[in-house]
């Protein structure tokens, strides 16, 4: 709910609700305390379930590649993310969730698929993403479900919204970008957009780009792990 605080401003209440997935809503509440403020929403207050949050806009990310292109909203996540997984001198908070946790679903298809005698993406995808994990140079404090919908433009200027709250290597930070927005399958399945998109996160993150494709890969079969209701394939 949109309300104002006694000096006027607009701030947001959100109530969480006891859903599957409150445990995401309770570390990304920890993960906005520990941005506080940058490159984030500010957690203004929390009590039980209730949370007070910094009004973050009306305007997404998704409006600028609507209105002037997926070239220019791609930049403005580059610079943001940027800002968002620089490294920090605040200890991360101990709730933020392992990567690897995050791909228990991938890691699970896989071995049901191996122990079918399937050499499917999906094991192929969890190989790539064991070893990226296993070797991991720096990890950091990451969004974990950043999209065109959760990137705002404030009064204070691009902001993310809606943390889930992970760690690990920035990489696994912009992959979802990869698949977003997701209406627009002309931009996700274009390879030109995936280079140009795999050239400004690469550069902004300074990271290699090869190992960025390679964790939207492996990130793009999470998901549809996590969606596959019986397909032997992930969507390609």
């Amino acid at each position: 709910w949109k309300v104002s605080l006694p000096d006027g401003t607009p701030a947001i209440v959100k109530g969480l609700k006891p859903i599957e997935d409150i445990a995401d809503e309770l570390r990304g509440a920890d993960y906005l305390v520990w941005r506080n403020g940058r490159g984030a929403v500010r957690l203004l207050g929390r009590e039980n379930n209730l949370m007070l949050l910094e009004y973050a806009g009306e305007r997404m990310l998704s409006h600028i590649v609507a209105e002037h292109g997926d070239y220019q909203a791609t930049e403005i996540a580059a610079e943001l993310m940027a800002k968002l997984y620089a490294a920090s001198e605040e200890p991360l908070p101990s709730a933020l969730l392992p990567i690897r946790d995050r791909f228990a679903a991938l890691f699970q298809r896989a071995r049901d698929d191996q122990n079918a005698g399937c050499q499917t993406d999906y094991v192929h995808a969890a190989i790539i993403a064991d070893q990226m994990m296993s070797n991991a140079s720096e990890l950091r404090g990451l969004h974990g479900d950043l999209h065109h919908e959760n990137i705002m433009f404030s009064s204070r200027g691009w902001l993310v919204i809606d943390p889930v709250g992970l760690v690990g290597e920035v990489g696994f930070g912009a992959a979802n970008m990869f698949y977003d927005p997701a209406d627009r399958d002309d931009l996700c399945l274009d390879p030109r957009r995936i280079a140009q998109m795999a050239d400004a996160f690469s550069r902004a993150l300074d990271v290699d780009p090869r190992r960025l494709l390679d964790q939207a890969y492996a990130y793009g079969c999470l998901s549809a792990a996590w969606n596959a209701d019986g397909e032997e394939e992930p969507p390609h």
